[in-house]
């Protein structure tokens, strides 16, 4: 055993494949000691935030006044894991993919007439039931739209769904989820690297 102390190891050749250590053995970086990646090219370092997906609704969408219905985005921008039902909202951790999870959502919730939005609430729900919740109440200043937006990070197992729920009272009719180009309401959710 000793200490090799030198500024430059090379394969023989120039080119190929130089191996650290075998199968079994540990190769160790200090502390106080920098491994800079930063010129190289890197396989099978760190990692990627999968499973994650984001599913949109493309077009307006009405539902009751008074009432907390679930919410289906039924186009999906990318789903990594095919872990999101585009038939009934629901995203499903994959078996083997249970962990610390951020989950994101945008509505914007319109009413039927203008001025006659009096209060939204939208939900988050874990396997059918409530979960989180973020809500606006507009007492007497009732608006014609608004937008929201829902962020968490939840520990999450294997099998459990989310599900995006959605509740308004409009003085005027149903209120919908309104839709344009640079505004759509998204619902998606990937893992964090731990």
């Amino acid at each position: 055993m000793g200490t090799i102390k030198t500024t430059n190891i090379e394969t023989i050749t120039g080119s190929g494949t130089l191996t650290l250590g075998q199968s079994g053995e540990t190769i160790s970086v200090p502390s106080g000691a920098t491994l800079d990646l930063s010129n190289a090219t890197q396989t099978g370092v760190g990692g990627t935030n999968t499973p994650n997906f984001r599913a949109k609704i493309i077009a307006d969408t009405t539902f009751t006044t008074g009432t907390t219905t679930a919410v289906v985005f039924p186009s999906e921008d990318f789903d990594t894991a095919s872990a999101y039902d585009t038939s009934n909202g629901r995203f499903t951790i994959p078996t083997g993919q249970g962990g610390k999870y951020f989950i994101y959502c945008q509505l914007l919730v319109n009413a039927a007439a203008a001025d006659q939005l009096q209060f939204c609430k939208i939900f988050l729900y874990k396997n059918g039931s409530q979960y989180r919740n973020i809500h606006m109440n507009f007492a007497n200043n009732y608006i014609t739209r608004t937008g929201f937006n829902l962020a968490t990070v939840e520990n999450l197992s294997a099998g459990d769904y989310l599900q995006i729920y959605v509740y308004a009272d409009d003085a005027s009719g149903n209120p919908d989820l309104y839709n344009d180009s640079t505004n759509p309401n998204f619902f998606g959710a990937y893992k964090i690297i731990e």
